[in-house]
């Protein structure tokens, strides 16, 4: 009897170990995809950790564009009305960025304090702006048509 009790414990405590290994690399899995959104006015309070992968927003700052001769490279600032960040961009750029308008950038701050994107998005209409983007130009005072709501995509009511 005692066999039998002792195999069935043994039983239960390797499915306990077995099921928190499992969270655990579920756990490590999600938090290495999580991105977080900073605006430049966070990223200037140091509210963000150098190297790790978060996307930024806010308006490209007028006449701050600045293309490498020669290859694809873009420099560029982007501010939240608070504080502005140079982003370094190495691709092509959406066809509707532009100088002045509202664009999420995703990749990870340098320790210089500039911030190296992997991606850009644009919006895609005169009314589209993320909501995180929204909100950090509302908070700034930035954002100039108080108004109005930010549309999402596919939320277009």
């Amino acid at each position: 009897m005692r066999s039998r009790k002792r195999q069935r414990l043994w039983l239960v405590s390797v499915v306990f170990v077995l099921l928190g290994g499992a969270v655990a690399l579920a756990l490590n899995a999600f938090e290495e995809n999580i991105v977080f959104f900073r605006s430049p006015k966070d990223i200037a309070a140091g509210k963000t950790e150098v190297g790790r992968l978060i996307r930024i927003g806010g308006l490209v700052e007028d006449g701050s564009l600045k293309r490498t001769a020669g290859s694809s490279v873009v420099n560029f600032n982007v501010t939240d009305g608070a504080a502005t960040i140079t982003v370094t961009y190495k691709g092509i750029l959406p066809d509707l960025f532009r100088e002045g308008q509202g664009i999420v950038a995703q990749g990870r701050l340098q320790s210089n304090g500039s911030f190296k994107a992997v991606e850009v998005l644009a919006k895609h209409d005169e009314t589209y702006m993320p909501p995180e983007v929204a909100e950090a130009l509302k908070k700034s005072g930035y954002w100039q048509n108080k108004d109005q709501k930010p549309v999402l995509k596919g939320n277009e009511k």
